[in-house]
């Protein structure tokens, strides 16, 4: 690890000159590159570095005491100096190797939703609805800002699927363990007798990428217009404005109808395709690494069942980490961060252990 960290920090130090270097400078695209590289070693470096301080306290505190010369008093400081510094190391240590865990590329970037209703009818479209709401609050609380892409809504206000983009920093890093089955199980408003009910929503969310990572030959993407489905007035209804498009090679299909436009629906269709097709090989990138460790916190698997939502326990228990939390309604409000927390966390442990093996 160490051998790791000096090649990083030598690293760093390049970049330290490269960024302020006037033709690097003027290479606008070169020097943005290099000041990212250089953002992302930056907390590696200082970790290092303050390791490397107490390390020399350590080894200096332990000389001290060693030296038959000093008084006793002198002798006490440099042991409790010791002391301090041997417990600080591991401490540090773990963080630097938490630091060294190599970062998705797609943590910084902004998000595309989809939400599926699954098996239960209108009440599987009502929990689509929960979900959506439940996402929009949790983008509100970090102040990102939340645009509906496509919306199938059903009568009693559910959704058989509702597609989103959400833009803020970090979107990716917080919301990608969401993909997956969730589960409800609820009594539904739609059912007299009072039952408990299961239904099942999912979720895919998936990095929006930039133009310059993936290009798609127009010859093989089949468009289609029609009118929309959706809210939006007489003008959206009575004109062609909604966009399907179909890429051929491998089949998948996007809709867009939330614009007035169909230039504007086809220009955020086309962003959706790209998405997905940037998430088909994000996805074999993944299962490799998941085949790689023995188990993953990540959603390699888009059919998993990932969490349960029991309306009359108030808990909701994420089964990829056997974690609970009994607040149910505070929860459907938008106050994820408990739960991603734990799963940032459990994923970390599990790279780290990855590492190790």
């Amino acid at each position: 690890m160490f051998q790791k960290l000096e090649a990083v920090e030598k690293r760093f130090e390049e970049l330290t000159i490269k960024i302020s270097d006037p033709e690097v400078i003027a290479n606008q695209n070169e020097w943005r590159e290099f000041m990212k590289e250089h953002a992302e070693l930056e907390p590696i470096v200082e970790k290092y570095r303050e390791y490397k301080k107490i390390q020399a306290q350590y080894n200096e505190a332990k000389e001290m005491l060693e030296d038959a010369s000093l008084d006793k008093e002198l002798k006490d400081l440099a042991e409790m100096e010791m002391l301090e510094s041997k417990e600080k190391l591991p401490k540090i240590e773990e963080e630097i190797k938490i630091l060294l865990i190599p970062k998705d590329k797609d943590d910084e970037k902004n998000i595309i939703c989809e939400i599926r209703a699954g098996a239960g009818g209108e009440e599987a479209a009502l929990f689509a609805g929960t979900l959506f709401r439940m996402y929009s609050m949790y983008a509100e609380r970090k102040h990102w800002k939340l645009e509906i892409l496509n919306e199938n809504e059903t009568g009693l206000g559910g959704y058989k699927e509702i597609s989103f983009m959400i833009t803020g920093k970090g979107a990716y890093s917080r919301l990608k363990f969401e993909s997956g089955v969730h589960r409800v199980q609820r009594v539904p408003d739609t059912e007299s007798s009072g039952r408990i009910h299961t239904s099942t929503a999912t979720v895919a969310v998936l990095p929006v990428v930039e133009d310059v990572e993936i290009e798609i030959n127009p010859s093989d993407i089949k468009m289609e217009v029609f009118r929309s489905s959706g809210a939006g007035g007489q003008h959206i209804n009575k004109t062609s404005s909604a966009v399907r498009l179909i890429h051929e090679p491998t089949g998948i299909v996007v809709e867009c109808q939330t614009e007035r436009s169909q230039f504007q629906n086809k220009d955020n269709a086309m962003r959706m395709l790209k998405t997905k097709l940037y998430d088909i090989e994000k996805q074999k990138q993944d299962s490799e690494v998941a085949n790689a460790r023995k188990s993953q916190v990540g959603s390699g698997d888009r059919s998993e069942k990932i969490r349960t939502y029991n309306y009359p326990q108030g808990r909701i228990t994420d089964h990829r980490i056997g974690f609970s939390i009994y607040q149910i309604e505070d929860f459907l409000n938008g106050n994820l961060d408990e739960m991603i927390d734990n799963l940032i966390t459990a994923d970390r442990a599990e790279k780290l252990k990855g590492d190790e093996e």
